[in-house]
């Protein structure tokens, strides 16, 4: 895969290079390929809390898709204040709208302003899952993917005796994938101040399962964390890395408390998180909006 020309001249230019590189090979500080490198692993890449219509930071965020390819995800908060139609038809459509057809999205609770979310459901189709329930889950080369609905109280709830949870278990039974990663909008963890304690039977089911990786959004932030279990513990052997990844057009958050085992934090920059789904591995990248500085970029062994 290579780093689309347009796309590289956005970066800062000292970044650049080593995004391109990083990306070609699979691996940073290394131009010799290694062993599990694919030259057709697929590209997810997304954010979170996207569109309003009185900026044009998701117009900003949205020319970023432009340049990659690959499959789009969003992390709730899709269109703002209440999600409604007009919001969805004039906010979001025109920008990341642009990308329909390779979305795959998760609800907010701004998009669950509107009872049931049937604005949200009625612009995303059959790719935003059954509407009694907002999630499901699907193949993306040799990964299994999962798109939770964190609005709890919206789909009966996310813990023990739900239908969520049930459903949760039983799909992770079924698709015993060597690299799996789920995303949704309320974070489990977050120095943003939104982290949700009520996620945590659903990140010990996802922990238990062998999850890899968990983004999240509703913070305005970019975060990533550690691998660590579902009580926030550090756990280097099969624990869960978390990106917060609120940064995909709308105002921004400031940090409150710093919670355990966050390994980097951005609160100024808008732009997106691209992921290249290696058969063994994953590759990140925060790719910045034009004439930002920030971003941040790595790569992991799956459990």
């Amino acid at each position: 895969m290579r780093l689309p020309t347009a796309l590289a001249n956005l970066l800062p230019p000292s970044l650049s290079l080593t995004l391109i590189g990083a990306l070609v090979t699979g691996s940073f500080g290394s131009s010799v390929p290694t062993p599990w490198e694919s030259h057709s692993s697929p590209v997810f890449v997304g954010a979170g809390d996207i569109a309003s219509c009185y900026d044009d930071n998701d117009e900003a965020t949205a020319r970023l898709l432009d340049e990659i390819d690959g499959t789009v995800f969003t992390l709730g908060d899709n269109t703002y204040d209440h999600g409604t139609s007009t919001e969805f038809a004039s906010c979001y459509a025109p920008t990341w709208g642009r990308h329909l057809a390779r979305t795959r999205p998760s609800p907010g609770n701004h998009d669950y302003a509107t009872p049931e979310a049937s604005a949200y459901f009625a612009y995303f189709g059959e790719r935003a899952g059954d509407p009694t329930q907002g999630y499901y889950s699907y193949d993306l080369g040799e990964w299994h993917i999962i798109a939770l609905n964190t609005n709890c109280a919206e789909v009966g709830g996310c813990g023990e005796g739900s239908n969520q949870l049930a459903w949760l278990r039983a799909d992770l039974a079924a698709h015993p994938a060597r690299c799996t990663l789920a995303y949704g909008h309320h974070p489990r963890f977050s120095s943003g101040g939104h982290d949700d304690a009520n996620l945590t039977p659903m990140w010990k089911v996802l922990h238990d399962g062998g999850i890899d990786v968990v983004l999240s959004g509703h913070d305005h932030t970019y975060e990533r964390f550690a691998p660590q279990d579902a009580a926030g513990a550090l756990d280097t052997v099969s624990g869960i890395r978390q990106f917060v990844v609120g940064t995909g057009g709308a105002r921004h958050y400031d940090f409150e408390a710093l919670r355990p085992n966050s390994e980097i934090r951005n609160s100024d920059t808008f732009g997106v998180l691209m992921l290249t789904l290696q058969p063994t591995r994953y590759v990140w990248t925060f790719v910045p909006i034009a004439g930002a500085e920030f971003s941040d970029h790595g790569s992991t062994a799956c459990h």
